[in-house]
């Protein structure tokens, strides 16, 4: 099903759990929405969804599980106001064990329905890691966010989920069999004749067949993911994202944009203790700010330049 036009996606994922990926997803919507946007954010972090909590929303009988498992419902019969002008939740799967890990054909359908959600925005809050439904959500998106701890673990996930997705794209867009099985083959083997980086898997490409090897090339192009830096606590901290930038480019040949960080800030473990949006609680705060500058960067495609 074509998108509808003007409907903006964006998902917003994270290589490790607890960097912060709701905390964005929740006040990025409520941006949005401030700016007068209609709003739909989605809480697709199947097993542990709290979107609800962030937004000071009580728990819905009804969530994103039942639409997946009832064809006859349709993604607006679950959203929920969430209080908020212009803002919209559809709430996360209630019944953990049965939707952590949702089929393909759920995911086709949840796919199916975001791009033809009549809003201006539609926000994709995803789970941790990298399974295949995550990366296939995330590739939907016309803007796909990364969130990162500048912590080492974190940094080193946020690379896995990059390397994960540009593979996982490469995948679904090559269609000529043997670069299919040899592009499949890399993903599931580790040797050290494998392509270290982009441009060899290009070379290697190319001699199995030309046109997969220029079509590799344009996914190349096209795939830019955003990235934002969460728990700032010194100016060190902040340039990480710069070096990440620098490392996508030259290991994976990936045109990483760096959006903006978010400082370390009391009024956000506040707000989420109150259950209320940090650009609510806390408008003029740091974090607050940030956040701001982030959805500003985000809507005119701006990326910070080191200084």
């Amino acid at each position: 099903m074509p998108k509808i036009e003007n409907n903006k996606i964006w998902a917003i994922a994270g290589g490790k759990g607890g960097v912060g990926k709701s905390l964005i997803s929740s006040n990025l919507s409520v941006n949005l929405a401030k700016q007068g946007y209609n709003v739909v954010l989605i809480d697709a972090d199947f097993g542990g969804s709290n979107l609800h909590t962030f937004l000071g929303v009580n728990s819905s009988k009804i969530s994103l599980s039942d639409f997946i498992r009832h064809p006859e419902l349709k993604l607006e019969d679950i959203l929920l106001p969430t209080g908020i002008p212009n803002l919209r939740l559809a709430s996360g799967a209630h019944d953990v064990l049965g939707m952590a890990r949702p089929n393909a054909m759920q995911v086709s359908k949840l796919v199916k329905a975001i791009k033809s959600m009549h809003a201006d925005y539609v926000l994709i809050d995803l789970g941790a890691g990298s399974p295949p439904y995550i990366l296939d959500l995330f590739l939907i998106a016309d803007t796909g966010i990364l969130v990162s701890a500048p912590e080492p673990t974190s940094v080193e996930n946020t690379y896995l989920f990059v390397k994960s997705a540009f593979y996982r794209k490469l995948r679904t867009v090559i269609q000529h069999p043997e670069v299919r099985g040899y592009l499949e083959w890399i993903t599931e083997n580790k040797d050290e004749n494998m392509p270290r980086t982009p441009a060899d898997l290009i070379s290697k490409i190319t001699k199995i067949n030309r046109h997969a090897g220029d079509a590799l090339k344009y996914e190349i192009s096209q795939f830019v993911p955003k990235l934002i830096l969460n728990q700032i606590r010194t100016p060190s901290d902040a340039r990480i994202g710069f070096s990440m930038r620098q490392a996508c480019a030259k290991h994976f040949g990936i045109s990483l944009s760096y959006v903006g960080f978010i400082e370390q800030d009391n009024a956000v473990i506040q707000s989420i203790r109150l259950r209320k949006p940090a650009l609510l609680y806390a408008p003029e705060s740091k974090a607050s700010c940030s956040i701001d500058r982030i959805a500003q960067n985000l809507r005119q495609d701006y990326h910070l330049i080191p200084t």
